[in-house]
């Protein structure tokens, strides 16, 4: 078996305080060979500065300045588009997510799963912090996915998973804002009936800056894919044209705000 090579993407808004200690703990945790991508909206971002100060030239860690549009799901939309390795891991430019994590999730992936999720609902996980309305909206989705939709996780809503950089291109991704990427992937390989695996992680609330989650715009956003993970095997096909029609209707919903 191959050694997996990772890609990890980096969605980040003006996480200039943050983003050295990120790196550093990021680089200090992969064994495996990687590169870092830190996708930002803007080319003014500090983001920007301070990971060219942080890093000087180090080649493993790039930031990109996404062409798709503001927001996260358009930064991890990019970022994926341009990884160079076949394991693409999506975690987040706050610190909450633990680095060490990332080489038994890409070798999940290396070993057939399209989707290995790094679970805080899972024995064994926890969430530390946060606010208490989101952590229960998003451990009842989980838990609740988990054991009626057999997602093969009892945490979809996580952003902090890996990926088969090939899966992710084959069925695409439709979300164009907020950090419900890793359920709607999480769903789509459901209904492809592709294999999903979870490991428990421990999430840490953020200790600078303030989160980027906007709750009454997104909700509505998971709830979409929440409802799709449901439902017959679907063909690649099938699968991209219900997620298009999901994007469609979002659209007409976000045009009409």
């Amino acid at each position: 078996m191959s050694v997996p090579s990772v890609s990890v993407v980096i969605p980040a808004f003006h996480e200039a305080g943050g983003i050295a200690r990120v790196l550093d703990r990021l680089v200090e945790s992969i064994a495996l060979e990687f590169e870092v991508l830190v996708v930002v909206d803007t080319p003014d971002d500090p983001t920007v500065a301070a990971v060219a100060e942080h890093m000087g030239g180090d080649a493993r860690v790039r930031t990109l300045v996404g062409e798709y549009g503001p927001g996260p799901a358009n930064a991890i939309r990019y970022g994926v588009d341009r990884a160079r390795f076949s394991v693409v891991v999506v975690t987040m430019a706050d610190g909450s997510d633990d680095p060490r994590m990332i080489d038994p999730l890409a070798r999940l992936v290396e070993r057939g799963v399209v989707v290995a999720a790094a679970s805080r609902y899972s024995h064994g996980g926890q969430q530390v912090g946060g606010a208490a309305v989101k952590g229960l909206l998003s451990r009842t989705a989980g838990r609740t996915l988990g054991t009626f939709a057999r997602v093969g996780t009892d945490d979809a809503t996580n952003s902090f998973k890996a990926y088969d950089t090939e899966f992710v291109r084959a069925v695409g991704i439709h979300s164009r804002s907020g950090f419900e990427i890793g359920l709607e992937l999480t769903a789509k390989a459901r209904r492809l009936r592709l294999p999903v695996a979870e490991l428990p992680t421990i999430w840490l609330d953020r200790k600078i800056g303030s989160s980027n989650f906007d709750m009454r715009r997104w909700i509505p956003k998971y709830l979409q894919w929440y409802r799709f993970a449901f439902g017959p095997r679907l063909t690649p096909e099938q699968v991209r044209r219900h997620a298009e029609a999901i994007a469609r209707r979002d659209e007409r919903k976000e045009g009409g705000t």
